[in-house]
């Protein structure tokens, strides 16, 4: 019995979740496969220990979107940013100056849910979207917000390190707390980030190979925070973390969806228990002390208020 009563003292934050995403609608790469159930993901989520849950954005029209859901539930919360591999929609909308302040008036305006500003950064590995230029100088306008908006930032870096840490040192006299989420460089880039002041956010795309798991070991506890980037970066069976995965979910295919089932592939806000699991083993830390202090991390970055 001890055991089910500590689990249920549990309180779990996700920092990162695309609630936003056509999945949750029951649209998989525009066909629709089942009816839309963000309700259900959201009722397993509650069920599961997760407190308050951050609604990522990656443009305007996302950060609208999170916004209209975070006001369903007051659990619920979101941001207002542009991801790196979308920034040149700074540029085909006519006008980057107009852009930044739609993100700007939009999170202004909505104080009590808009918890912070991205998601933003840099994205080498996918310059097909958008080139390495565009993303440096829209990154770097977007930083501005954090001088008006005094909102912690949600970062974004893949193959990016060293331009991403040099644009952050630029402007560190206007900077605000913040996370540099789905993190999964080595020990020299978490060190890069921590001695900025910054936080790093642990998924299951961060624990994929024996290297990340070594890499999550050398962050200091009052630096981590976890999430789950759904409905990506599940820990799969392959990963080298999932051997240290004790809950597991039942999950059915897409094509066979039952509404009180995960679906296969599509991760779920629920399954953040599985990051703290495998955290715990590879730091050889115990699971409760573990959680609580993320908490209270993510507590004092995002919620200073509530505290």
């Amino acid at each position: 019995m001890l055991g089910v009563r500590m689990n249920n003292l549990r309180k779990f934050i996700d920092i990162g979740a695309n609630l936003t995403d056509p999945m949750y609608q029951g649209i998989y790469y525009g066909i629709k496969k089942h009816q839309p159930d963000l309700d259900k993901v959201l009722e397993r989520s509650w069920n599961n220990n997760l407190s308050k849950i951050i609604i990522t954005a990656g443009n305007i029209a996302e950060s609208e979107h999170a916004l209209e859901i975070a006001r369903t539930d007051e659990r619920l919360f979101s941001t207002v940013g542009c991801h790196p591999t979308r920034c040149h929609e700074f540029e085909s909308c006519g006008d980057p100056e107009e852009y930044l302040k739609s993100l700007s008036d939009l999170a202004l305006k909505n104080k009590d849910k808009i918890v912070a500003i991205g998601e933003m950064g840099l994205d080498y590995n996918r310059l097909q979207f958008c080139s390495k230029d565009v993303q440096k100088k829209y990154f770097e306008m977007q930083l501005s917000l954090c001088s008006t908006l005094k909102l912690p930032m949600f970062l974004h870096c893949r193959n990016a390190s060293e331009d991403f840490v040099r644009i952050l040192r630029k402007h560190k006299d206007i900077l605000t707390a913040g996370v540099v989420h789905s993190f999964d460089g080595n020990p020299e880039e978490a060190n890069s980030i921590l001695q900025m002041g910054l936080y790093i956010g642990i998924n299951g795309c961060s624990l994929k190979t024996e290297e990340n798991l070594f890499a999550v070991t050398t962050i200091p506890l009052d630096r981590l925070m976890i999430e789950t980037d759904c409905p990506w970066c599940e820990i799969r069976t392959s990963h080298a973390s999932a051997k240290d995965v004790i809950t597991t979910f039942p999950s059915i295919k897409k094509e066979n969806w039952q509404p009180d089932r995960m679906v296969k592939g599509r991760n779920e806000p629920c399954t953040i228990v599985q990051i703290l699991e495998v955290l715990a083993r590879i730091r050889d830390e115990e699971e409760e002390y573990l959680c609580n202090q993320i908490y209270k991390n993510t507590m004092k970055v995002f919620f200073p208020h509530e505290l």
